[in-house]
Order: structure tokens, then C-alpha cells, then sequence
């Protein structure tokens, strides 16, 4: 049976932070706050997983309150809940992914997010897909004040 789960996150952008969107840090000054390393695509994937394997969200298995998760990377997060998945004889089937951010811009560095998502699923890069947008001048995202992913995943039971 294949099963279907979305994510959503977001974080606050921050002067003096790392950029990190899947897996690829994105040269620049500001990045993105957090209490683990903040990357806002892979907590969207790492939802659409959980969700689909009806496994609850990411602050259930990864919250904030508790210090080992401190600047927690972000892919070592999505390998945990991959290993989740397996225990249950799940696999991931595809990721459809948008990230929604105004600057920087995240074309020049889709494909390199795409191969690094693709890497950390165990999936060929066509069953991985990289959207981005801005927020067009509106709201948090459009004022330049944070950035916002969302994800549609598939996983097959075995």
C-alpha cells in the first residue's frame, strides 16, 4: 500500500546564522534560526514522512525543549526518521518539496538540494522534486523576516 503524508515548516531568518536548505548550505549572511540547525526543507520533509507513516510530527520525536537537539543537523534528523520508517517495513516513494524564501535566491542551488535530498531517501533523483518561490513583497517571507517549506511524501508498506 503506498501512503501519503505533507510537512510545513518554517523558522525566522537570522544575521550570523548558517543557511542550510536540503542538506546544502547557501553562501551567504543571514540564515535560518532554530533550536536545531533550522533547516526548514528537511523539517518539512521529515513531517510529510512522519505523516504518511501516520507517525506523528517533528517536534513529537525532536522538541525543543530538550538540549541533545540543540543545533541538531538537520539530516541526521531526516536518518533517524528514515530508520523509523524501516522499523515499520516503510520506504520513502517520492518527495514533492517547495521552499519559499525572497533572498537568496534558491534556483542556482536546486539541483544540488535535489541530489542531496535524492542521497539522504535512497532515491533516484526523479523521484525527488525541488520547487521554490517567493512570498512576492507579502507577508513574513515577502518582508524578508523568515522562510516557510512545504512537502507531499509517499512511502510504500512492504
Amino acid at each position: 500500500m503506498t501512503l501519503a503524508g505533507i510537512g510545513y515548516d518554517s523558522h525566522r531568518l537570522q544575521e550570523g546564522r548558517r543557511l542550510v536548505l536540503g542538506g546544502v548550505e547557501i553562501p551567504g549572511e543571514i540564515g535560518l534560526a532554530g533550536h536545531s540547525a533550522a533547516d526548514v526543507l528537511v523539517h518539512a520533509v521529515i513531517d510529510a514522512l512522519l505523516g504518511a507513516a501516520g507517525l506523528g510530527d517533528i517536534g513529537q520525536h525532536f522538541p525543543d525543549t530538550e538540549e541533545r537537539w540543540r543545533d541538531a543537523d538537520s539530516m541526521a534528523l531526516l536518518a533517524h526518521v528514515l530508520d523509523l520508517l524501516g522499523e515499520r517495513g516503510m520506504t520513502p516513494r517520492n518527495v514533492d518539496c517547495t521552499i519559499v524564501l525572497e533572498r537568496p535566491r534558491v534556483g542556482p542551488h536546486r539541483a544540488a538540494i535535489r541530489e542531496s535530498l535524492a542521497r539522504a531517501l535512497a532515491l533516484p533523483a526523479e523521484r525527488v522534486n525541488v520547487k521554490a518561490t517567493t512570498g512576492e513583497g507579502m507577508g513574513f517571507v515577502g518582508r524578508g523576516e523568515g522562510a516557510a517549506a512545504f512537502a507531499i511524501a509517499t512511502v510504500q508498506e512492504q
